[in-house]
């Protein structure tokens, strides 16, 4: 009998299991989901559905699955295996290209180390007009607007959590440190700018 018939014949249906619970839901959501969240919605204690998802990861890599269920960018959702991303990503994109220009990956670089931070500050740093490259990855949805700065009224950008979600890193404290490719005179540089 279907759920919906069911419910119409008066029958009480017990609510499935945690673990397959969590994968319906993580099936159709299209951004990482906070446990919190899904505990609310579960009607579950939160760390009984932090266990149960770091269970099911656990249990996905141990089969050698095609996907992996991750904790990103403050949330849980399935992420295609890495082996197995060069399959997806030809299947997706039908020989289509999609990556960044290096102009883009430069201020993209920019914003996350320095956010928030205005487009004037991006082109001071990077040393050309950098207009177009921030409207790009606002479009593509890597940068978004993060308020005025209050002296120059300038709008400030920062990255978005799809930036996080796309590099896999939880936050951006994830992020490498910068120190180690910089010349020693970086401070004197940005000084003059």
């Amino acid at each position: 009998m279907e759920g919906s018939d069911a419910a119409e014949a008066g029958i009480s249906q017990a609510p499935p299991d945690l673990k397959p619970a969590l994968e319906a839901i993580l099936m159709v959501v299209d951004e990482p989901v906070a446990e919190v969240t899904l505990a609310q919605v579960l009607e579950r204690p939160t760390g009984e559905v932090g266990v149960a998802l770091r269970e099911l990861s656990a249990e996905y890599t141990a089969a050698g699955r095609g996907f992996d269920l991750r904790e990103v960018a403050g949330g849980w959702r399935f992420y295609t295996r890495a082996e197995c991303a060069p399959l997806v990503e030809r299947f997706v994109r039908d020989g289509q290209t999609a990556r960044l220009t290096q102009a883009a990956l430069e201020t993209l670089a920019v914003v996350a180390y320095r956010q928030p931070v205005s487009r004037a500050r991006v082109a001071a740093i990077r040393g050309v007009n950098s207009d177009g490259v921030i409207r790009t990855l606002t479009a593509r949805g890597l940068v978004e607007e993060a308020g005025t700065d209050p002296e120059s009224q300038a709008v400030l950008y920062r990255t978005t959590s799809y930036f996080l979600e796309r590099l896999g890193l939880r936050s951006l404290d994830e992020l490498p440190e910068l120190a180690p490719f910089l010349p020693d005179d970086v401070e004197i540089l940005e000084e003059k700018q």
